[in-house]
This record gives C-alpha cells, sequence and structure tokens, in this order.
C-alpha cells in the first residue's frame, strides 16, 4: 500500500514522463522489439497534380500495415484514403514541350497527352508492349521508345513514324563466330549442292521502304535521348563483364530442408561492365561512334601508381586510354547544344563534355579531378538545362559540394554557392528563376531548405525548424511537405507555406504513449580536433549515475560515409535507444562522425583513402581521450561496438589499438576489404592486384595477432553484403593464432540487415552482457 501511496505521489510532483521511466526502465527485450511499439512515422509523400492534396503512407493505429492518409490544403485536416485515390490524384512524371501548351506522361506503359489550357487528357497508346517517353521535338511530335526503338508520333495527324531500327546480333556474314573448321565446311556445301546456288527471283514489285538496321551485337541497350531538332540520337550500349566468378552463399534454414545455394555478387577487382556512346545521324543515316580518345587527363595515371615503379614504367610505356562510364548526352532545348558526361572506371576523372552533333567530336566543358575518387552529393550525374544554352551541375572543386552553371554562348562557369558546407539536392523552379536546395548551411548536422535565383546571390532560408528538414514541394510550388525530426523525437509531417516567415505546422503524430514515457536524451553534440587537426563531431550520451568503474561505449556508426552526429532522428534508432539504456546503467557513449563520414566535405569524405582502418580509428582514440578530459571516463574500462563499417572498426581496434579498447562487440564486420564488393571498394581501395599495400594495411584480418581484450562478433549466415565467409575467415584465424578471449555467435536466418526481433534481442543481450561483464569489474 505503501509503494501504491508513492507513485500516486509522484506522479502529482514530477513530469509523467519521468515517473513512466522510473517504473519501466528501459531493458534489451523492450528496445528491440518489433518497431511498431513505437508508432510509425509517416512516409512516401507525394502531391496530388493540382497541389490541393498531400498523400502520405502512416500506421497510427499500428495496424499490420500502413494506410494512406491525404491532407487537405484547403481544409488544413487530414483524413483516411486509398491507393487508388492516390494513383488518381498524384502528380505524373510530366515532359513538356518548349512552349508547355503541351504535356505528356506515362502510366503502366502507356502514353498519355494533356492539354494544360483546356485540361483535356487523350490516351495515346493502349498496346501490350511498354512505351516509355523521352519528350517532345522542336515541332511538338512526341517521342517514344517501344522493343528498344524509337517513334516519333505527329500529335497533328497522329502519323507514328519509327526512327530507329536497331537489332541485336552481328551484321550478316560478318562476325558468324564460326571455328575455321566450321566455316570450310560451310563454303564446300554451298560450292558442292546446287540447292545453295540458287538466287532469288527478281519480281517488278516496288521496294519496300526500309529503316536501316543498326546491329548492336552483344551490347545491351541502356540508355539514349533526342535531339529536339530529330536529327540525332546518343545512345548507350553496355557489355557485361565475363569471365567473373559469383560468390555464393549458402541458406540453411529452408522450406525444402536442403541447403540452397544464393549465387550472389562478385569481389573486388573483377572485370567490369564495358560501356560505348554512339550517335545516330537520321538524316544521313550514319552512326558515329564517341569516343573519349583525346580528351584532357584521359590518360593520366592514378598517383598510387608511384608505390609500385615497375608497373608505373609499364603503363607509362603502354600510353593507353583509361576506360569510361558514359551518362547519356543531355540536349539543349533549342537544339544547338549536346552535353554529355563521362566517368573513368578508376573513379578518379569525371568530365563534362560538349558533343558536336555533326561528328562526334568531343570539347572538354568541366574537368572534376580526385587523386582519390569522385563523389559528393549531387555529384557524377548528367547535366540540366536551365534555358538554351545554360544548364547546372555540382562539383566538389571547391572541397564542397556545391552548385555551378555553365554557359555556353560565352563559354562560362560560375559558382553559385560557396563555403564550408554541402548542397545535398537541388530543383529548378517550375519559372526556371529559381533554383530550391537542401543544404546544411547552417550546421554539419542541420538541413535546411533554401530558395536561391539562377544567377545566385544570395540564399534565402525558407524552414526554421533546428534538425532534420526533408521538402516534398508541392506542383504549385505554394506547400513544403516537411518531414522533419529532432534528436530525440522521431519524423513527423509538417506543412509550410512556401514563406521564409510563416512557422511550420504539425500534422501528424505518431509515437506511442509508451514510447513517449521514457525520456529520451538530446546527446550533448561536441566537436573536437583530432590529432591531424581536423574538426570532428560526436553525440555524447552522459550518465547521471556513472558506475565506480567510470566506464565509457564508443558506437561506430556504419555504411562510412554516412552522418549519424546531427540534430535529427538517427537511422540507427535502436542504437540510439541502446545507448540511452547504457547510459543509464553507468556508461558514457560516444557516437562520433569519424574521418570519411558524409556531410563534411571532400577532404573528411577522402581522408581514408587507401587506408581503412586509419584516421577514422584514430578519430575513435582521440574520441576517447576528449571523454577521459571532458567527462571524466576511466580509460581503463573502454568499449567499442559497431555493425557493418562499425564492425570493421571495432575489430581494428581490438586488433590495433588493443591498450585503448577493452572489450568490442563487432556486427557483421567486414574482415578483409579483398572480399567486398567493387563498387564501395574500388574507391577506397582500388583493387587487389593493383594496389595490394592498401588492402593489406585496410583489413582486419592482417592484424588479428594483436587481440588482446575481449572480443564479441555477430553475423548473420545469410548475409550476401558481408558475406559470412569473412567472419568464418577470420575465425580460423584466430584459432590459428591459438586466441581464446573471442566468442562468434551466428543467426542462421538473418542477411546483413536484420529482421527478426529475436535475431536483434540477443545480439544486443549479448553486447549489454559483454560490457557489463568487462568494463565494470
Amino acid at each position: 500500500m505503501r509503494k501504491i501511496n508513492l507513485y500516486l505521489f509522484l506522479f502529482f510532483i514530477v513530469p509523467i514522463s519521468q515517473v513512466y521511466a522510473q517504473l519501466a526502465p528501459l531493458t534489451v527485450e523492450k528496445i528491440m522489439r518489433d518497431p511498431k511499439w513505437m508508432g510509425t512515422a509517416p512516409s512516401n509523400y507525394r502531391w496530388s497534380a493540382d497541389s490541393r492534396y498531400l498523400y502520405f503512407d502512416w500506421n497510427p493505429n499500428n495496424k499490420n500495415e500502413s494506410e494512406v492518409f491525404r491532407w487537405d490544403v484547403k481544409k488544413q485536416q487530414y483524413e483516411p484514403s486509398t491507393d487508388s485515390i492516390a494513383d488518381r490524384d498524384i502528380a505524373p512524371n510530366y515532359v513538356f514541350n518548349q512552349d508547355a501548351s503541351l504535356k505528356a506522361y506515362e502510366r503502366n506503359g502507356d502514353l498519355y497527352l494533356v492539354k494544360p489550357k483546356s485540361k483535356s487528357e487523350i490516351q495515346l497508346t493502349e498496346t501490350l508492349e511498354r512505351e516509355s517517353l523521352l519528350g517532345f521535338l522542336a515541332n511538338n511530335d512526341l517521342v517514344f521508345v517501344r522493343n528498344e526503338n524509337l517513334y516519333a508520333l505527329n500529335l497533328s495527324t497522329m502519323q507514328l513514324k519509327q526512327l530507329s531500327n536497331f537489332v541485336k546480333g552481328q551484321v550478316p556474314g560478318k562476325g558468324s563466330g564460326l571455328s575455321e573448321q566450321d566455316n570450310w565446311l560451310k563454303k564446300d556445301q554451298e560450292e558442292l549442292f546446287d540447292v545453295f546456288k540458287d538466287k532469288p527471283k527478281e519480281n517488278n514489285r516496288k521496294p519496300t521502304k526500309t529503316l536501316k538496321p543498326q546491329y548492336i551485337g552483344d551490347g545491351i541497350l541502356a540508355g539514349w535521348s533526342i535531339n529536339p531538332n530529330g536529327k540525332q540520337i546518343n545512345y548507350r550500349l553496355v557489355y557485361p563483364a565475363k569471365g567473373n566468378r559469383n560468390t555464393i552463399v549458402p541458406d540453411f534454414i529452408t522450406r525444402s530442408g536442403y541447403v540452397e545455394d544464393l549465387n550472389m555478387r562478385t569481389k573486388v577487382g573483377n572485370a567490369l561492365t564495358q560501356y560505348r556512346s554512339f550517335l545516330y545521324q537520321l538524316d544521313r543515316d550514319t552512326v558515329l561512334e564517341i569516343k573519349s580518345a583525346g580528351i584532357s587527363g584521359i590518360q593520366d595515371l592514378p598517383a598510387y601508381l608511384s608505390d609500385y615503379p615497375e608497373r608505373l614504367a609499364k603503363l607509362q610505356e603502354s600510353n593507353k586510354d583509361r576506360a569510361v562510364n558514359w551518362g547519356v548526352t543531355s540536349w539543349s532545348p533549342d537544339e544547338k547544344y549536346g552535353v554529355i558526361t563521362a566517368k573513368s572506371q578508376d573513379n578518379k576523372d569525371f568530365w563534362i563534355l560538349q558533343v558536336d552533333p555533326s561528328n562526334g567530336k568531343l570539347t572538354v566543358l568541366d574537368r572534376q579531378h580526385d587523386d582519390a575518387w569522385i563523389s559528393g552529393p549531387g555529384i557524377g550525374r548528367d547535366v540540366r538545362w536551365i534555358n538554351g544554352h545554360t544548364f547546372y551541375f555540382q562539383s566538389e572543386a571547391s572541397g564542397y559540394s556545391h552548385l555551378y552553371t555553365y554557359d555556353l554562348l560565352n563559354n562560362e562557369k560560375k559558382q553559385l554557392t560557396s563555403g564550408n558546407w554541402e548542397v545535398q539536392s537541388v530543383q529548378l523552379s517550375k519559372d526556371k528563376k529559381s533554383f530550391y536546395l537542401s543544404g546544411n548551411k547552417e550546421h554539419p548536422g542541420i538541413t535546411h531548405f533554401y530558395r536561391l535565383n539562377v544567377v545566385g546571390g544570395e540564399l534565402t532560408q525558407i524552414t526554421q525548424m533546428k534538425g532534420g528538414n526533408e521538402v516534398t514541394l508541392s506542383p504549385d510550388e505554394k506547400w513544403l511537405a516537411i518531414n522533419y525530426s529532432s534528436m530525440n523525437k522521431p519524423w513527423e509531417l509538417y506543412m509550410q507555406p512556401n514563406n521564409p516567415k510563416v512557422a511550420a505546422k504539425q500534422v501528424t503524430k505518431s509515437t506511442s504513449a509508451e514510447f513517449d514515457s521514457y525520456a529520451w536524451r538530446e546527446p550533448d553534440m561536441v566537436k573536437f580536433k583530432n590529432r591531424h587537426g581536423d574538426d570532428v563531431y560526436a553525440r555524447v550520451y552522459p550518465t547521471k549515475n556513472p558506475h565506480p568503474n567510470k566506464p565509457a561505449v564508443v558506437f561506430v556508426h556504419g555504411a562510412g560515409y554516412l552522418q549519424n552526429v546531427h540534430y535529427w532522428w538517427s537511422q540507427y534508432f535502436r542504437e540510439y535507444m541502446f545507448n540511452n539504456m547504457l547510459a543509464d546503467h553507468g556508461y558514457t557513449v560516444i557516437d562520433i562522425d569519424y574521418t570519411a563520414s558524409s556531410g563534411y566535405g571532400r577532404n573528411h569524405r577522402t581522408g581514408i583513402y587507401r587506408h581503412m582502418g586509419g584516421k577514422d580509428l584514430t578519430d575513435q582514440v582521440d574520441g576517447v581521450n576528449y571523454l577521459v578530459e571532458n567527462y571524466g571516463v576511466n580509460p581503463a574500462n573502454v568499449g567499442i561496438y559497431g555493425g557493418s563499417y562499425g564492425g570493421f572498426i571495432t575489430l581494428m581496434a581490438l586488433f590495433t589499438e588493443a591498450d585503448k579498447f577493452k572489450s568490442g562487440a563487432a556486427l557483421r564486420s567486414v574482415t578483409d576489404w579483398a572480399h567486398y564488393n567493387h563498387g564501395y571498394t574500388a574507391n577506397i581501395l582500388n583493387t587487389p592486384v593493383e594496389d595490394p599495400i592498401a588492402f593489406k594495411r585496410s583489413s582486419p584480418i592482417y592484424f588479428a595477432e594483436g587481440l588482446k581484450g575481449n572480443l564479441l562478433m555477430l553475423h548473420g549466415m545469410v548475409d550476401v553484403n558481408v558475406q559470412f565467409q569473412d567472419i568464418v575467415r577470420l575465425n580460423q584465424r584466430l584459432i590459428e593464432l591459438g586466441k581464446d578471449n573471442w566468442d562468434l555467435a551466428v543467426y542462421p536466418v538473418e542477411d546483413h540487415g536484420f529482421v527478426t526481433a529475436s535475431s536483434w534481442t540477443d545480439e544486443y543481450k549479448r553486447i549489454f552482457k559483454l560490457f557489463e561483464r568487462t568494463l565494470k569489474d
């Protein structure tokens, strides 16, 4: 009875969230349940074509599946809706003719025409084949793709004209692929038997009109565009890599009761897909290949080859062009200009090139080079046009991804934004007088939505809330649907007029009463200098009741190039809650945006080039030193954990910084980068054959003898990303080294991202027990 009275008393004198937190402390079992217990945030925002309604998916009543809701701009309220209503109303991906008097769109593989003034709509095609819309020609003919060929539809006469005749295979009689023996037999047959000597009889019929076939061999058509004058088609052929070996992932828990093999990806350094680009001149019925030969820097060799002088000498002597991946030509609305992009397959260069339609010759307009690798927000994409002679693009030339324009009338490149921040996304306004862009100008961990004149000038900040502002602009550009969250509150829908002076209004409330009953922390946002003099941002979860041993835990986010130190809700929400739980149990927790994390510009992004486990690891050590100096933790009682890239860093920490970390939990971790995929790894480490130095100093398996502390490894057996073979190979290495202070937990039904709550719970119970056992004793 006395306990009941005490609880009633507490309800009156302290906030209710604190009472619930005391009555229901966090446990692994609670926080690792199906996330529906927290409440389900709204998602998938899409506007109706008339900007009257915003549709979104939401599950406020915790049903099995989310439902469709719509926000009524006029009534300023939401109501349940349906997919069918949303599909009817949402704005299609329109293409417009030059004066915007016509617009067309594709739906379910058929084409529709809309006349905005009369608001009339016509279905143009109803076929079993799929028509893919390309756009309007200058004469208002509508161009589309059907069965990998281009067609033009005259909207006045409805006459359909085939523009191309791409044919798979080789030119007849050329490149038959027959062996010398089979060619001899074929020729002998034709000479021996009269039946093969007969010639077709001539007739007096009028020759049938034909379109010259363009044979594409064994290439695959993958991207095309047409000049608005209707005279040039640019198309790209892709040639899949040959001779590669795929990895095999065994699936042990199957309905059949048999082990079933999953045929998966190749490994870094295997043969690459090749690209070729062609210009088809319709008026001359001629195909020209667009070639990279002669463009500036095409024969430049990567700087890292200075570590391999013999190979460098051979490559300098061979004097070969580097292979490139081609974009698709973007034609100016006034028909005069064509601009194509190309990226070197060694990832060091990205070119923006003007195409001469008469001969396919190229002129370099912009070259972005990085001795590490080209990347960054919005970089590496085909260009987009503002008017008939000016296009826009993004570049990291200044060290941060910023917005540029290029005017082909005077060959002038102009930088529109600048500073130590990143432009993260860009869209052009309907009237083409302004850009709308998202960026982290205020703080690396805060995103806002801005307006900028197309000629540059001052940015106008439209959103005002501190945190993450993900904006979906209405078609009429009068409303902002804002997906917003803060550090300790998940995403919710807010609405705001497109006016910086009007505050956003919250529309949804998604979190459950149980979730709200705990006082989730706003971590301390801190910044420290690492040993290289660079600013490093971190979140710190201080404990109010530190354990006498004053332990600390470092959480390492995954993906490498990802941002987790910010003012919005973490995509690592389970780890966020686990870090709160650790703080409740007397640990101080730090979460660092280590070198290579996104949001901080090129130097931060490429700081791990040729050495993963270098600056990204020493940043963790420097972060621990910061905790020792500013939060009073005991440097002898520090643990570390993380998944994927975070698991890799955990292994490197236990193997190469053994005196700094007493224990660590490595989840789904890369143990040897030579066994990971090409697209991610080759950017950072090149390839194992070309740059073995980089791979051997970056892979934990080569440093396993350094293990001193307590290591727990956890891995899904059906992981098709960081495959189970990775952890098995490391286990064998630890066995051979005679190490005995390690454990492995395997999860037979889990891929890279765990799905089942029981696996999540088991995983984090083990991690918590590791820290309790090793950091508090």
